[in-house]
């Protein structure tokens, strides 16, 4: 299906798309716009890593400010930008070196859905976790987290209901809050987060606040209008009401049960691993929300039941149930590292077939010669 995508959002229409197409000018006409997204997903990846290294609990903001190198919110400030750039170039190059293919769509919407979860978890760290002062309990984090993924997965279920994916208002405008939010920290300290700012609320709450009124009141209300537009104008994709909810329901039930292991856990695995457990929400929700957008560029039916759903039921089960006792945490790392191999395994896996199937290479704008 040919890709097609709507951007409204004056921010990116108005300030960001002329910086992105001045920038465009400077890659060479050689490079594979699929090296650009990869490259972009890496720094985030790295940066990631280089504030768990720091900040493995999300309690060094909050105890002692300083245990993170001033540079370090620096080197965030400048991949997220990075990473920004480079996710709003590689299509605009795809179309420049006019090799736009549904491997580039995929790997650029499947490589956002990870990312979307390491943007949020990489922040967490600017704020801090509770410390019964200041900071965001883990519980807010697991909800926000929530939150945005939800947002993501709503604007691919529009797409697989309407063929068009209506580009969320919220993208743009989070990716600048971060940048701004690390340079700020680099600038002044992560004290700034721990003072009340406005009536005894502040930043991370009002962050907070924005992001739910973001998601309920417009993102949300958007897509069921975009939906029902379709609808009326008799576009769209799925006749029937079944067909049209069914990539809901897994992340629905992944959703469900990560919820009752964070609320039930007889050891409180959130509060005790929070880094770990809020990875494997992402990891997870990724490998689900992938599925969908292979449906939804293939014109396929999603099954019902995503397979991650029965091992993950069964772990829930064992925790709460008290019979992992002790070893839930163990049992939580183990799972982590099964799911985030079986998440690379299975990217790496739909890359090489699509490559064979649409005899192009990944990383390289040159053809492949017929076996």
């Amino acid at each position: 299906s040919q890709y097609s995508a709507v951007d409204t959002n004056p921010l990116s229409v108005y300030i960001m798309q002329p910086i992105w197409n001045k920038i465009i000018k400077i890659v060479p006409l050689w490079i594979a716009p699929n090296l650009l997204t990869f490259s972009g997903f890496v720094m985030i990846l790295f940066n990631y890593f280089l504030i768990s290294f720091y900040d493995w609990d999300y309690t060094a903001s909050g105890s002692s400010p300083g245990l993170v190198p001033t540079w370090v919110w620096l080197f965030s400030a400048f991949t997220t930008f990075c990473a920004y750039a480079l996710d709003s170039i590689d299509g605009k190059h795809a179309r420049r070196t006019q090799s736009s293919t549904p491997l580039g769509e995929l790997f650029d919407h499947g490589l956002d859905s990870w990312a979307t979860s390491i943007f949020v978890l990489s922040f967490f760290s600017v704020c801090s976790r509770d410390n019964g002062k200041t900071g965001v309990s883990v519980y807010t984090m697991y909800i926000y987290l929530s939150i945005v993924l939800f947002n993501f997965m709503c604007s691919h279920w529009e797409k697989y209901n309407t063929g068009v994916l209506f580009l969320p208002w919220g993208y743009d405008i989070s990716q600048v809050v971060l940048i701004a939010a690390y340079l700020l920290t680099s600038a002044v300290g992560v004290e700034v987060w721990q003072k009340p700012l406005l009536l005894g609320y502040y930043i991370t709450d009002i962050l907070v606040i924005l992001l739910i009124g973001f998601s309920l009141f417009l993102s949300f209300p958007q897509t069921l209008y975009n939906i029902h537009r379709a609808h009326l104008k008799k576009t769209l994709k799925h006749d029937s009401l079944y067909e049209g909810l069914l990539p809901l329901v897994s992340p629905l039930l992944l959703f469900v049960l990560l919820t009752v292991w964070v609320v039930l856990s007889p050891s409180n695995i959130l509060a005790k691993q929070p880094r770990l457990f809020l990875w494997m929400v992402g990891v997870a929700f990724s490998n689900v929300i992938c599925k969908v957008i292979i449906c939804q560029m293939s014109s396929t039916r999603p099954e019902l039941f995503h397979w991650f759903l029965l091992p993950l039921a069964l772990v829930v089960y064992a925790a709460i149930s008290g019979l992992l006792g002790w070893m839930e945490e163990a049992v939580l790392a183990v799972f982590t590292a099964l799911v985030t191999a079986a998440h690379v395994h299975y990217g790496v896996c739909v890359g090489r077939q699509l490559s064979e199937h649409l005899n192009i290479y990944i990383f390289s704008l040159k053809k492949r010669t017929q076996e």
